[in-house]
């Protein structure tokens, strides 16, 4: 029986069944995974690992105290992370995410900024949108990033207990009373003391990490850093 080398095969497969860059959709060769190398890099970075000052940790001056926060790439609506993060949330491609924390691990790794958190978390949804989704879209790109970064991702950290209308189109402070009093530490003894990295995907005015931040600091010394997929400016 003739036996064929493995990248006859793979070349053969993707013919038939091509792989295709989640966001420029064209098909990836077989070193790539999910996102091709030519819009990996031309995804539009920040420079938020280098300051402290960063406008992602500037909008929790004064509000409740961060260790650390930042964003990985600006958000613009014209950029193919929006095709990403598209596919991602609303398309079933669970594969983005992690594709997306580990990508956002090889570059905050170099920096060590998190080196000396205990435990990572994500933003949680409420369980029927959980249960409509199927997959909390934050939490797969955590997994993502705990692959690469080795800190234990933790799902059930947090609980949102109420439901609430998108935040799109509300102001600042509209969006800060609809998302209070909706989270609830579940596991208080694991955070007791310890350092929490706290995952969203889209950072805007803060309000929903604010509010979870809040609950978590709540807990004896117990510290919080921020990191976001991206920031979306308003």
């Amino acid at each position: 029986m003739e036996h064929f080398p493995l990248n006859v095969i793979h070349d053969i497969s993707n013919i038939i069944y091509p792989k295709l860059c989640a966001a420029c959709h064209e098909t990836l060769n077989k070193h790539e995974k999910v996102i091709c190398l030519k819009c990996q890099l031309g995804l539009p970075k920040t420079d938020h690992v280098l300051y402290d000052d960063n406008p992602v940790a500037k909008k929790f001056w004064g509000k409740v105290p961060i260790e650390r926060a930042l964003a990985m790439y600006h958000f613009h609506k014209t950029s193919r992370l929006q095709e990403v993060m598209h596919a991602l949330k609303y398309k079933g491609r669970q594969d983005v995410g992690i594709r997306l924390g580990n990508l956002m691990g090889y570059h905050l790794q170099q920096y060590q900024l998190f080196a000396d958190v205990d435990y990572l978390t994500a933003v949680p949804l409420h369980k029927d949108k959980l249960e409509k989704r199927g997959y909390n879209q934050s939490g797969v790109i955590a997994a993502g990033l705990s692959e690469v970064l080795h800190i234990p991702y933790d799902a059930d950290i947090l609980q949102r207990s109420l439901f609430t209308e998108t935040q799109t189109k509300k102001s600042r402070m509209e969006r800060w009373e609809n998302v209070k009093d909706i989270f609830e530490v579940q596991k208080q003894d694991l955070v007791t003391n310890k350092h929490i990295l706290l995952l969203d995907d889209v950072i805007t005015t803060g309000s929903t990490l604010e509010a979870c931040a809040v609950k978590l600091i709540a807990n004896q010394g117990t510290k919080v850093s921020i990191v976001a997929v991206a920031h979306a400016e308003l």
